[in-house]
Parts: C-alpha cells; sequence; structure tokens
C-alpha cells in the first residue's frame, strides 16, 4: 500500500468522524433537555385533594346552615311566647302563626344548604329536634311553658304528642323524601302551614256560616285556606323556580297547584278531626294529589 493511499485513507476516515461529531452529540442534547421541566405535569394527587376540599367544604357549609335554622326555629317559638306572656296576642294567634311560620321558613331554609347527597338529613336534623323536645316536654319529662302555651290549644303537655309532633315529622319526611328535587314536598308544606293556619285564623273570626256537613267548619275558614295555600305553594314554586331547582308550565303549573288547594280544603273540611289530625289529613292528601298531578 502505497503513502498516497494510506493517506487518502486516513483523511476519509477523519473527515467521517468528523461528520458524523455533531448528530451523536445532537443524539446526547435532545434526551438530557426533557428531564429539566418535572412541575409541567400535575400531580397525581390534586384530584384527591380537591375532593376532599370540597367535600369539607359542603361539610362546613350544612353544619352552619343547621345551626343558623336551629337558632332561628328556637327564637321564633320564644318570640311568641313573649309576645303571649305580655298579652300583645292570644295563645290561639300565637300557636297559630308560629304554625304558619315555622314550616314556612323551615322550606325557604333549604337551598342555604349544599348540594352534597348528605345535605337534607342535615336539614332534617332541625326538625328532629324539635320533635325530641316535644316528646321530652309532652311526657313531662321537663317543664316549659313557654313551648306549652305557643303551640297547644288548651296548655296541656300531652297536646304536645299529638298536632304540634306530626307537624314537625311531616317536615322531616318533606325534607327526607322530597327535598329540593320536587315540587310536591313544598306544595304539601304550603298547605299543611299556610293553608291550614289561615283557615283557622280566619274561620275563628269570621266562620259564622258554618259548612252544612260539618258543623264545626266554616266556608270563610275553608275558602282561606284555598286561597292561602294556593299562593303560597305558587310563591314557594316560584322561589325555587328562580334559584334553578324547579322548571315549570306556569299556566300548567297553577292548574295543577290549585287542584292540590282543592283536595285538600276538602279534606280539611270533612267531619274527621276526632279520627285524624289535619296535620296528618291534609299534608298527606296534599302528597297524593301533588304525586298525580306533577308525577314527580
Amino acid at each position: 500500500m502505497t503513502a498516497a493511499t494510506l493517506l487518502s485513507s486516513s483523511s476519509s476516515c477523519s473527515f467521517t468522524l468528523l461528520r458524523s461529531r455533531p448528530t451523536i452529540i445532537r443524539r446526547h442534547i435532545i434526551p438530557t433537555t426533557t428531564h429539566h421541566h418535572p412541575l409541567r405535569f400535575p400531580s397525581p394527587n390534586l384530584p384527591g385533594l380537591v375532593c376532599r376540599a370540597a367535600i369539607a367544604g359542603d361539610l362546613l357549609r350544612d353544619v352552619g346552615a343547621t345551626a343558623a335554622v336551629l337558632v332561628g326555629a328556637y327564637g321564633l317559638v320564644r318570640s311568641f311566647d313573649s309576645l303571649t306572656k305580655r298579652n300583645i296576642i292570644q295563645q290561639s294567634l300565637s300557636r297559630k302563626l308560629v304554625h304558619i311560620m315555622s314550616g314556612l321558613l323551615f322550606v325557604v331554609s333549604w337551598p342555604i344548604f349544599s348540594t352534597s347527597m348528605e345535605a337534607r338529613y342535615f336539614a332534617s336534623f332541625v326538625p328532629l329536634v324539635n320533635c325530641l323536645r316535644l316528646i321530652v316536654h309532652g311526657l313531662s319529662l321537663v317543664k316549659d311553658e313557654g313551648l306549652i302555651k305557643s303551640v297547644t290549644r288548651e296548655g296541656k303537655p300531652e297536646e304536645l304528642l299529638k298536632g304540634p309532633l306530626y307537624y314537625v315529622l311531616i317536615l322531616m319526611l318533606c325534607a327526607v323524601v322530597f327535598w329540593r328535587e320536587s315540587p310536591i314536598g313544598v306544595v304539601s308544606l304550603g298547605m299543611m302551614c299556610a293553608g291550614d293556619g289561615f283557615a283557622d285564623i280566619i274561620g275563628r273570626r269570621f266562620g259564622s256560616m258554618k259548612i252544612f256537613y260539618n258543623p264545626k267548619k266554616s266556608w270563610a275558614g275553608s275558602i282561606s285556606m284555598f286561597i292561602s295555600g294556593f299562593l303560597i305553594s305558587s310563591g314557594m314554586l316560584y322561589y325555587y323556580s328562580v334559584l334553578g331547582y324547579f322548571k315549570l308550565d306556569w299556566v300548567l303549573t297553577m292548574e295543577k297547584v290549585a287542584l292540590v288547594c282543592l283536595v285538600a280544603t276538602v279534606v280539611e273540611s270533612l267531619p274527621t278531626a276526632h279520627l285524624i289530625d289535619d296535620n296528618i289529613s291534609v299534608p298527606l292528601s296534599s302528597m297524593l294529589a301533588a304525586y298525580l298531578s306533577f308525577g314527580y
């Protein structure tokens, strides 16, 4: 092999190595640069942290709402008790105003609870506390003259175990079963609280004309029950529709509400008070009529 040949071969080899060297360098640079940015990828625990934070937020909201409604319910009864003691209003009027306002304020408070599945149970805790309170005082285990005067007809402790107890049980039932998902609970409580409440107030004052099949009920009381129940139930449905819970055809809805109010009014006027309390017959008949009308 001649010197020229060796020189040519050596030069060619050197040229090849020089040409391939940048490629080798580029292959080492590209993968090394991709390992300098680990924060580009989200932490695998982030969804779990967000979920736990949301659950904790719902829990705090429901606990706070429950406490607020409990304080409000207790304050309402105490306020009317104070008015009764001062002889500002009569005991019978105080009892019916508590009957009207406590249930309606309870329904109005539902939107302040969270959207969690457990929210309805937190809300139902409020009537549950009142239920236990009525049982304790109704059995005379503890005496509370203010409570007895505010919610009973004749001022007897055992009366707490009848109408008032049925009342809070219906509140619990509507909260747990219907909640903010169905108009049935809203309309039923509107009839039990407002309809039945105003029927007694107006009937006592203007009830001279009695219904022919029940001399203990008056036309004035029944008419006021229908009108007040219709207005309050419609107002409650509008309240929930504005907040986005219900989407209603209002012409059809008004017809359905009127039908429910008519059924509940007729049931309340029947001479069956000695068999079943109005706080049971009125809401249950309203639930049945509303279920057949609204279908959910």
